[in-house]
């Protein structure tokens, strides 16, 4: 199990460990589904993926349950626009 599964505090920036659980396995399903990661690492483990980007704020489960990505500051669209990736788009 990773690490960050074992601390509080990744369950109670989702919400509860159900939402956190719901969140994982929908994000996992987007990622076979073919979408791209919304933060930049070096692994390619799925999983690892899904933690950093809760852990770094960019997806949630919105009141429905679906994953919903945060919406960027201005600053890191500015620098996504720079370096060419202008898709925000989960299902790209």
């Amino acid at each position: 199990m990773l690490d960050e599964l074992k601390e509080e505090a990744i369950v109670n920036r989702v919400g509860g460990r159900f939402k956190l659980s719901t969140l994982i396995q929908k994000r996992l399903l987007m990622f076979n589904q073919g979408a791209r990661p919304l933060v930049e690492t070096r692994t390619t483990d799925k999983m690892a993926i899904v933690i950093q980007e809760i852990l770094n704020d960019k997806i949630y489960l919105d009141a429905s349950g679906v994953v919903q990505a945060r919406a960027e500051s201005h600053n890191e669209a500015s620098r996504r626009a720079m370096a060419g990736d202008v898709s925000a788009d989960l299902g790209d």
